[in-house]
């Protein structure tokens, strides 16, 4: 592959061979170009020459570029001659940093996707707070969905920036649906992570719930089984600490049954009993049944009385989180010999075929 000195030697020799297109900037500037290599790289810039000679007896032709500066202009046709974004070149990113949004628009307008991809992230690299309401006008403009999402998130980390900037000003006296557009935006942004956080918080309470059912199992072990005293001073420690003292006070509490409403503590401990019968999965007709109290009281109660829609879904939500609790416990466990073993034989085979179709 050559190098980019090289690409520019052959692009300037290519230059400075016949033109036959005269390519016409907004500030009046004439560029030379050639139509072969504007109409393999562009088909608007293809049925524009068609369109340019077919009323003309020569083949010269002027195509007008209104809009962009000259450099801009320049550094399109740089790339449409290279055909490529070269990675790594420092040259080239930084004429593509510095021509991002006029690149952009042409990339748009003449239909050159690869460069239209390579502008829009150039813009979404460089993007500051002064400069995100311009760019979100252009990122609807030209079709460009990243961008747009850049300028949200920009928006919504640094309003008062974005709020100070001429752009804003701008689109707050003379186009009130830009700035309608980002006010929906930045609202629908709010939204949105306050679902997210609703949800989360709904999670981590379904968490704490089903390790409340676990500390319940270990307090109430049974024969053969590791009791609660002896786990670590760890966060399932702590657990089957709290609860062991909540059950304290409901067996010496004299408000669980006084009115009104009784005592929350005792209230919130016969939902944590209610809860867990529904979700343990012990028969009772099993040699060795559930110890938890009131379990079988509420499985009996639960045969007769029909539970409400929300309680069988906080039951359901429950049961999943233990379940995935258990698999990122499964997940901490040490990968058995056998199987890393096979997996390493599996990879240096995998290795060695690619090395033979290499």
């Amino acid at each position: 592959m050559k190098s980019s000195r090289g690409l520019y030697a052959d692009l300037d020799a290519l230059l400075a061979s016949a033109a036959d297109v005269r390519i016409v900037t907004s500030d009046g500037q004439t560029i030379a170009a050639h139509s072969s290599v504007l109409a393999s790289a562009s088909p608007v810039l293809e049925a524009m020459i068609q369109k340019a000679r077919r009323g003309w007896g020569s083949s010269d032709c002027t195509i007008r570029i209104p809009g962009a500066s000259a450099d801009a202009v320049l550094a399109f046709l740089h790339f449409l001659y290279a055909n490529r974004v070269a990675p790594g070149e420092e040259e080239e990113e930084a004429v593509l940093g510095a021509h991002a949004a006029p690149l952009l628009a042409l990339a748009h307008a003449y239909r050159v996707p690869w460069l239209k991809r390579a502008a829009e992230t150039a813009a979404c690299a460089r993007l500051t707070a002064d400069r995100a309401v311009d760019m979100l006008k252009l990122a609807g403009l030209c079709d460009a969905p990243r961008l747009r999402l850049r300028c949200a998130r920009m928006a919504g980390k640094d309003f008062p920036g974005v709020e100070r900037s001429d752009g804003y000003r701008f689109a707050r006296r003379h186009d009130p649906a830009l700035e309608l557009d980002l006010l929906r935006t930045l609202e629908d942004a709010d939204q949105r992570k306050a679902r997210w956080d609703r949800e989360r918080a709904a999670q981590e309470a379904c968490r704490r719930l089903g390790d409340a059912m676990d500390a319940l199992d270990r307090i109430f072990v049974i024969a053969g089984e590791k009791p609660c005293a002896e786990l670590e001073e760890d966060e399932e420690a702590c657990a089957c600490r709290g609860l062991r003292m909540l059950m304290r006070h409901l067996a010496a509490c004299k408000r669980k049954a006084a009115a009104p409403g009784g005592c929350k503590r005792c209230k919130r401990m016969m939902q944590l009993f209610r809860l867990h019968a529904s979700v343990c999965d012990r028969p009772e007709q099993e040699e060795k049944p559930c110890r938890v109290p009131l379990c079988r009281h509420f499985k009996s109660k639960m045969e007769t009385e029909k539970a409400d829609k929300t309680w069988r879904l906080l039951v359901k939500k429950v049961v999943r989180a233990r379940a995935m609790a258990s698999f990122a416990n499964r997940a901490k466990l040490p990968v058995p010999e056998v199987v890393a073993v096979s997996w390493a034989r599996f990879n240096s085979s995998v290795s060695c075929r690619w090395t033979k179709m290499r």
